[in-house]
């Protein structure tokens, strides 16, 4: 005890004579009172970069919805956004290798008869996208390879089951033929698409269910609600495994961090300021922590991606886009960088990583709604690195285009983690499977080569001029015909008077 107490500098000992004297109590004082205020990561220097103006779409009515969801979908083929329309719901595809300024009379899918308010593309059919609308249905479309050259009005699968207007919808992570529905009827329905009909209600819920997410293996959902409750739930048996009663902190979005078995929620503390808090799914009872982001109003949607374990959070209505590393030590959510923009966002869609630059070490991909300008601007996040060779450390193992299970497989009960690929030397395996819906007969009016169904707008001047003249020239036809039929009529009634008139003779 004496030595120990001999090492240490009196309280009443003079400063300098303390670093004279006792200099390494003045070492080990300040290596103790040092902390880093970030911890090491590779992706502390990920920074954003806009597309060129020659990568962005421009000239497009991106829908004036106040709905709270992205109207926008990606991937690797397509980018779908929901659009400005009257008179029923519609949206456009665009192939991702077209960008430039749209032509006013762009084709559009166009078959709801109420506003589209969520749109979703198959994770293993690249062609095959599903939309729901206030119209109550849920529809499955398949987009011809190239893009569309005509108006599409004729689904795939035109689901009805909701009481209401559907507002969210789901692909099963993993399984092939499985989509959710959610509606403003407060349920959420289970289609098997194989048969094209609903195979589960989930009805758990008191009022509108604000989001959805699935983890890694599609074993289990966790929604939030207006009813300020967050649930974890067994999707085959509609069971409520986890539910938290959030009073501190309101709920407006929730995800599934990967295998991590954390969930991520964004909503409002009690004193109105976003914040976000990170929860264990097996237990609901109190976040494990919490964290205010700003006094700002619009909406925080969460994006996560499980290979890099990196959070971004983008507000509704804001230009920046903040993004996180998320830990399963302390502090968990670590702050890394913010890409500021002026432009407000609308929605954002996300490109899958098989779409990705890998030469570049583009991480992610947003493609940004900037409805003032009708403009969709991609944003990719990249990891500097001097090297031109690929890193795998930035790209491990991803979930692919192979689904890893069928509905019917799913529906019996079996869970299965997704099938891996590696982005090393691009992806262009191609995917041999065919989306199979149930045959239905698809009505069609064809006058001269052209389908009437198909509302083919014209567009350029020249065509609307050579369609008009077209149209001229089929009315003339039209006229003409049914001149010669109406003259066919009167001789076949005369004929037949004559035919009456010597039958009594004969008798």
């Amino acid at each position: 005890c004496d030595v120990k107490c001999s090492l240490v500098p009196p309280h009443n000992v003079p400063l300098g004579f303390r670093i004279l004297v006792y200099p390494w109590a003045f070492f080990f004082s300040f290596q103790m009172s040092w902390r880093p205020t970030y911890r090491s990561s590779k992706f502390r220097n990920v920074y954003g970069k806009v597309g060129n103006r020659e990568h962005c779409f421009e000239g497009i009515p991106i829908t004036k919805n106040v709905h709270d969801n992205h109207f926008c979908a990606v991937n690797s083929k397509f980018v779908a956004v929901v659009t400005e329309s009257a008179g029923g719901g519609s949206f456009i595809v665009i192939p991702v290798s077209q960008p430039g300024r749209l032509d006013s009379h762009y084709p559009k899918v166009c078959g709801h008869q109420g506003n589209v308010l969520d749109i979703k593309w198959n994770p293993f059919f690249e062609n095959i996208i599903a939309s729901c609308s206030e119209d109550t249905s849920v529809r499955v479309w398949e987009i011809p390879e190239g893009g569309l050259r005509r108006n599409m009005t004729e689904a795939v699968l035109e689901l009805y089951g909701h009481s209401r207007r559907v507002g969210l919808i789901e692909w099963h992570p993993t399984s092939s033929g499985i989509l959710f529905s959610a509606g403003y009827d407060y349920k959420i329905l289970i289609w098997n698409l194989e048969i094209g009909e609903p195979v589960k209600m989930i009805d758990c819920h008191t009022d509108v269910i604000l989001s959805m997410s699935f983890n890694t293996d599609g074993s289990l959902l966790a929604t939030s609600c207006k009813d300020k409750k967050l649930r974890v739930i067994e999707p085959r048996s509609g069971r409520v495994l986890q539910q938290a009663s959030c009073k501190n902190h309101r709920v407006n979005r929730v995800v599934f961090l990967g295998n991590m078995k954390r969930l991520l929620t964004t909503g409002v503390s009690r004193w109105n300021t976003r914040q976000i808090a990170l929860w264990d799914q097996e237990d609901l009872s109190m976040p494990i922590v919490d964290e205010d982001i700003d006094g700002l109003s619009g909406l925080l949607f969460p994006f996560y991606d499980a290979d890099t374990h990196m959070l971004y959070l983008a507000g509704k209505g804001d230009g920046n886009i903040r993004y996180f590393e998320i830990t399963t030590e302390k502090p968990y959510i670590q702050y890394l960088m913010e890409f500021r923009s002026p432009a407000p966002q609308k929605g954002l869609g996300v490109m899958p990583k098989h779409g990705l630059d890998v030469a570049s070490c583009e991480v992610f991909r947003f493609y940004k709604l900037v409805t003032l300008k009708g403009l969709i601007e991609p944003i990719s996040m990249i990891v500097p690195r001097r090297s031109d060779t690929y890193q795998e450390d930035i790209y491990p193992m991803t979930a692919g285009t192979e689904p890893a299970l069928s509905a019917s497989e799913w529906l019996s009960g079996i869970d299965r983690d997704p099938v891996l690929m590696s982005l090393k030397d691009g992806y262009h395996r191609p995917n041999q499977l065919v989306f199979k819906a149930p045959v239905k007969e698809k009505k069609t009016m064809v006058v001269n080569g052209i389908d009437l169904l198909e509302n083919v707008p014209p567009r350029t001047e020249n065509e609307l001029l050579r369609m008009f003249f077209r149209q001229q020239d089929e009315l003339r036809r039209l006229k003409e015909e049914l001149t010669t039929k109406d003259v066919r009529i009167r001789q076949l009634e005369l004929e037949l008077n004559n035919l009456k008139n010597v039958s009594p003779n004969n008798v």
